[in-house]
């Protein structure tokens, strides 16, 4: 089956186990780069990673218009199905495109309660009701973390785990396990960090805290021709 086979060749699976998700309900994941490292490619793999299972994923970017997220979609799942047969294959991009619901903000005009609202219209209707959220470009560089908690009790509630992408910068020297100094100070609210860092012409994805921190993941890389995460040993 195509769609299970794509979801056993997906390799943040190790960032897991093979039976659990990566983040639990109520959980906050960060995915940590600076910018153009490729962030976004990871965060819509997690994406398509739970909409194959059959999940609900609300899209929040604070970055790109809606077509242009749409687009990251298109094309990450193009090259993840590509060696598959083409009619399968649109056939099952258009049964999962129904599980996701691409929602944008300016990052000026972002709020916890702004998305609360407009998230409990979409459930109240019958119209959307997620099971993660991930949000792309949310300001970390600012003081976050009554926001945060606020948003934290919120998913707890709903039963909801959220993903983040949290841009670093090279200036900043991150403490010694590996946080940046944007999270220093929350970090208890996350449950799983991803880093990806640049070594070379390669982009290694490492776990820096649960998951399967400092293990498995050692050999994982972003192929910068597709954007997705491969195992560098079967490469």
């Amino acid at each position: 089956m195509l769609k299970k086979d794509l979801t056993l060749r997906n390799p943040l699976r190790l960032l897991g186990s093979e039976t659990q998700d990566i983040l639990s309900k109520g959980g906050f994941g960060a995915v940590l780069a600076r910018a153009g490292v490729g962030k976004t490619a990871i965060i819509v793999q997690l994406s398509l990673e739970t909409l194959l299972r059959g999940k609900n994923v609300l899209h929040v970017s604070l970055i790109d218009p809606v077509n242009k997220v749409s687009l990251w979609y298109q094309e990450v799942f193009n090259n993840l199905s590509d060696r598959y047969n083409a009619q399968q294959v649109s056939q099952l991009w258009e049964s999962i495109l129904h599980h996701r619901f691409i929602m944008t903000f300016k990052v000026e005009g972002f709020s916890v309660p702004k998305l609360e609202e407009r998230l409990s219209d979409l459930t109240e209707q019958n119209i959307f009701s997620p099971d993660m959220i991930v949000i792309d470009g949310f300001p970390f560089d600012s003081d976050v973390e009554t926001s945060l908690k606020h948003l934290k009790t919120f998913s707890e509630a709903r039963n909801l785990c959220v993903w983040f992408s949290v841009r670093t910068h090279r200036h900043q020297e991150p403490l010694s396990d590996g946080v940046p100094p944007q999270l220093a100070d929350i970090d208890d609210l996350f449950e799983v960090m991803i880093q990806l860092q640049t070594e070379g012409k390669n982009i290694h994805v490492n776990a820096i805290k649960g998951g399967s921190a400092g293990q498995v993941t050692s050999g994982l890389i972003l192929d910068p021709a597709t954007m997705l995460i491969v195992d560098e040993k079967a490469s």
